[in-house]
């Protein structure tokens, strides 16, 4: 007995060993993809590439601050390092699935006879105690790959949702270097809008001792005050605006309700000028390695692949065994003598005959869903590219823009003062030194909007090339395939 056992084990392990050893899955390749040899529009000089802390390169503590508290308390980060939990979950459900399954179990019941059946059973007992305790095991011999390529679907889906969480965490950094510097250039703002609006004040209050003495007309000082209400009128909007900024910025941060309504967020001292600007160190292909959300779509895709031959395999026949080992008995003290053992072993075999095309519905399905995943990786691809180029573009243009608004302002600073000593000498209207004066502020508010986009290009250009690195690949790319 006990060698035919050992015999139906080794037979067992040996088909067991056999299945999964098909698969009907089509042969992953990644997609090819015409790529540039070299970035355009890219600066001949400039920063090297940054490390992962990126945003340290602004060189600004309370800046760093704020990226380490988004980090820890942003809510749609811990959504998606949920989300990654849960795709963790299920690779391991779909994992269990390939191996056997074994339990215990242990039944009691009590039957009672009836004496006026068909079939009655005289001299018997009425009443029939029964024990059971055994040993429960399951497995399916996956032939065809069925449980191998779900595997393989939920391992990459699990990664596409790691590579998620690393699009997110970039997205996130980015977002509050630029809502900071956003919330800094409305501060500049603000403070020139009222800088302007006090000397307006001033230069008002001296000509009505002026229009007092009739050495200016009532229509000059209509001018005077309709200038001092329409820059105290830019006021509520850039405060508005600024006040909408700092809400952003503390929701970015994961702060409280309280905080977000009564609280405030601190910044930096600011410096007045923008950083270098960033040089693309790495060859247009490893773009595909470095930003999470490629590495999203790619794994999607093989994910999308693997499904189409656990579909295929569903037409094939399924091969499940099954048995138990363990002791049966009417009183509980004979349970576990050598007389009440009993064992069972049994092999079904399923094979599908007609299931009113289901199986092609299914099978069609999911040649549809890789398809998709095809088309969104390469859609991917062609936006990363966008992105990127776009990115080097806004980077240079913006700090043209913004040495071209500094010499402006300089120009302008001096145009004001040459205007105020033609109007105080009569040679120059009041127009002109009200036209100098909108002129300089307006040069001033466009100087400051030119810094926070230089800023925020930078922040752009990080984003687009997959996050901070060190050269290679990119560490929050890295970890997504890990």
């Amino acid at each position: 007995m006990r060698a035919g056992r050992a015999r139906a084990f080794i037979l067992l392990s040996a088909v067991a060993a056999l299945a999964g050893c098909v698969s009907l899955a089509p042969r992953y390749e990644r997609p090819a993809s015409e790529l540039p040899q070299a970035w355009s529009d890219a600066p001949a000089e400039g920063a090297a590439a940054p490390g992962e802390r990126w945003w340290t390169l602004f060189d600004d503590a309370m800046l760093n601050a704020l990226v380490d508290e988004a980090l820890a308390h942003n809510q749609d980060l811990k959504i998606a390092a949920a989300r990654v939990e849960e795709a963790r979950g299920l690779y391991r459900t779909a994992q269990g699935l390939r191996w056997p399954a074994l339990g215990a179990s242990l039944h009691r019941d009590r039957t009672r006879f009836s004496q006026l059946s068909a079939t009655p059973m005289p001299g018997t007992e009425d009443a029939l105690d029964t024990r059971r305790a055994t040993l429960d095991a399951s497995y399916e011999l996956d032939f065809f790959s069925r449980l191998r390529d779900a595997s393989k679907a939920a391992r990459a889906e699990l990664l596409a949702t790691r590579a998620g969480e690393a699009t997110v965490r970039i997205s996130l950094t980015a977002q509050v270097v630029q809502s900071y510097y956003a919330l800094t250039a409305l501060d500049a703002q603000v403070a020139a809008t009222r800088r302007s609006l006090d000397l307006r004040v001033q230069d008002l209050d001296l000509q009505k001792v002026r229009y007092g003495a009739g050495l200016i007309g009532d229509f000059d000082l209509r001018r005077r005050e309709a200038e001092v209400a329409a820059a105290r009128a830019q006021l509520p909007v850039l405060e508005r605006a600024r006040a909408a900024e700092e809400l952003a910025l503390a929701v970015l941060l994961g702060r409280s309700p309280r905080e977000i309504v009564d609280g405030k967020v601190e910044l930096g001292a600011e410096r007045g000028e923008p950083p270098a600007p960033m040089v693309p160190d790495a060859l247009p292909s490893e773009l595909l390695l470095r930003r999470p959300d490629l590495v999203q779509a790619e794994q999607r895709l093989i994910a999308a692949n693997a499904l189409v031959g656990a579909a295929r395999a569903a037409f094939f026949p399924r091969i499940a065994l099954s048995g138990y080992y363990g002791s049966e008995s009417a009183a509980l003290s004979d349970l576990f003598t050598g007389p009440a053992g009993t064992w069972q072993f049994a092999a079904g075999l399923t094979q599908p005959i007609f299931q009113g095309g289901r199986l092609f519905g299914e099978l069609g399905a999911a040649h549809g869903v890789r398809a998709q995943a095809l088309a969104g990786y390469q859609k991917s691809i062609q936006e990363a590219f966008r992105d990127v180029r776009l990115a080097l573009i806004t980077q240079a243009r913006s700090r043209e823009i913004f040495d071209a608004e500094g010499e402006r302002l300089r120009a302008l600073e001096e145009t004001l003062r040459l205007a105020r000593i033609r109007y105080d000498n009569g040679l120059s209207s009041q127009l002109e030194l009200l036209d100098a004066e909108r002129n300089l502020l307006a040069a001033e508010l466009n100087r400051i909007d030119a810094l926070r986009a230089q800023r925020a290009a930078v922040a752009d250009l990080v984003k687009a090339l997959g996050g901070g690195w060190g050269g290679g690949q990119a560490p929050a790319a890295r970890a997504a395939t890990q």
